[in-house]
């Protein structure tokens, strides 16, 4: 097992990550302050490990929340379902919150548990490599909006993150691709020699090879953690976290949520990004086609929907959290491992690689383009 720290002073908190975790009650319950104990999960997952976590937390006052799985569910309306049950079971403010689940669990339930009692503890158990590896560290919680993806949230962080490596096991193909977009990230951002590593051992990744898989996870949150304890609440370097995901949100958003995956946006949003950068003469054409080798052999697409025109989707990016006095920031890339963020780029070149990186066929990988 390997133990991860996020340095926030008195917030700060463990990430540990291994094999059998949810059977190992020593890791989740010391950080447990309370007797009561709200298991949020989905219906997906409940069957799988639910009654793992329970077992955990026997000697505790335990409830569940069973919420419908899928992105279109993550909004206010699915996750009043928390605040109902909190308050019929009569929940203290000492009660402790549990997201057992992917990153729209982990999201929806990290912000109840900011809102309920106007903030309660919470632990992250995530199930999904996304979630494993990007959205349960950093205390980013939220709901969707139908005009702009979370868009609606706080900044609270768990009290740990517990990532149990054998729940990946039960991970579909397709939703174990979308998180190796999340970890092919930090590669790209400020990690060459990972970068080179995931270039070395996708096959392996693919595969489901436990010790490929648990580097993997352990490199992405050791330098997640980095820029966290850093940047707590994205006033700098923590946007470089973003890359890809202001192109990545406008996909979700205008395909509807739910229909392409957030890794798959994302991974296409990195190869906009990485265009962009190119047409900016910061990445060679070598560089380019090495981001866009990789992603594609993680099983991810390359090109954007071509359902989305080119101005609905400006106009979707235009939404984006980074949008400041009506300029668009964008994290682009002077080097593959050296991402930066500006707004230095002419609106024509961004026109251009959208125009360029549409889809020419109407499906790919199950997605509807």
């Amino acid at each position: 097992m390997k133990t991860l720290q996020v340095d926030l002073d008195e917030r700060s908190y463990p990430i540990y990550i291994g094999s059998g975790l949810l059977r190992s009650p020593e890791w989740l319950v010391p950080h447990i302050k309370g007797r009561q104990v709200m298991v949020v999960t989905n219906e997906t997952v409940a069957p799988l490990y639910l009654e793992q976590a329970l077992q955990a937390l026997a000697g505790k006052e335990t409830a569940t929340v069973i919420l419908p799985d899928g992105e279109r569910y993550k909004c206010l309306e699915v996750m009043n379902r928390i605040f109902d049950a909190l308050l019929e079971k009569q929940f203290d403010r000492r009660s402790t919150l549990i997201a057992l689940g992917g990153g729209v669990v982990g999201d929806m339930t990290g912000f109840a548990a900011a809102c309920y009692r106007r903030g309660v503890d919470f632990v992250q158990i995530p199930t999904t490599l996304l979630a494993q590896v990007d959205s349960s560290v950093g205390g980013k919680t939220g709901v969707n909006h139908p005009l702009g993806k979370n868009m609606i949230g706080a900044f609270h962080q768990p009290n740990c993150v517990l990532i149990d490596t054998d729940t990946l096991r039960t991970l579909d193909d397709r939703e174990l691709s979308a998180g190796l977009a999340e970890v092919i990230k930090y590669g790209l951002i400020r990690d060459l020699r990972f970068f080179e590593w995931l270039e070395a051992n996708m096959a392996q990744l693919l595969g489901r090879d436990p010790a490929a898989l648990a580097h993997a996870i352990e490199q992405s949150c050791r330098n997640k953690a980095g820029v966290v304890s850093a940047d707590e609440r994205e006033s700098g370097v923590r946007a470089l976290l973003n890359l890809g995901h202001t192109f990545g949100h406008a996909i979700e958003t205008g395909m509807g949520y739910g229909t392409w995956l957030h890794g798959e946006a994302v991974a296409v949003g990195m190869i906009m990004a990485a265009d962009l950068s190119r047409r900016l003469g910061w990445l060679s054409e070598g560089e380019v086609h090495r981001i866009e080798n990789l992603i594609s052999r993680a099983g991810l697409p390359t090109r954007g929907p071509a359902k989305l025109a080119t101005e609905q989707f400006i106009t979707l990016m235009g939404q984006d959290k980074k949008v400041l006095n009506g300029r668009m920031n964008l994290v682009l890339l002077k080097t593959i491992g050296q991402a930066v963020v500006t707004d230095a780029f002419a609106p024509a070149l961004l026109h251009e690689v959208l125009d360029q990186h549409h889809a020419v066929t109407e499906t790919a990988g199950g997605i509807a383009l």
